[in-house]
């Protein structure tokens, strides 16, 4: 499923217009962007959560020329899946 399969979804759920749900779709996840760039945690309960973790900086190897190189430190954006989810892939 992709964006636009998402957004059609909600439609023929709600009957909400197209562009609406667009735009709250959009908004959605700029909000959940902004929020995981300035830290914060952002929990649906039974979804899941999104968070930011800390990778440490190491040495990894070029796989074409063998060369070592560093890769420095970063931030990235993790998700843990809720007891509702996970229950329900199952």
């Amino acid at each position: 499923m992709n964006k636009q399969d998402l957004i059609a979804k909600i439609v023929k759920d709600t009957g909400v217009t197209k562009s609406a749900v667009g735009s709250m779709l959009d908004s959605t996840l700029d909000t959940i962007t902004k929020a995981l760039k300035k830290g914060d945690t952002i929990t649906f309960v039974g979804f899941g959560t999104f968070k930011t973790s800390n990778r440490k900086a190491r040495m990894a190897r070029n796989p074409r020329t063998g060369e070592a190189i560093k890769i420095a430190k970063r931030r990235v954006p993790r998700f843990s899946a809720g007891k509702k989810l996970k229950d329900a892939v199952r």
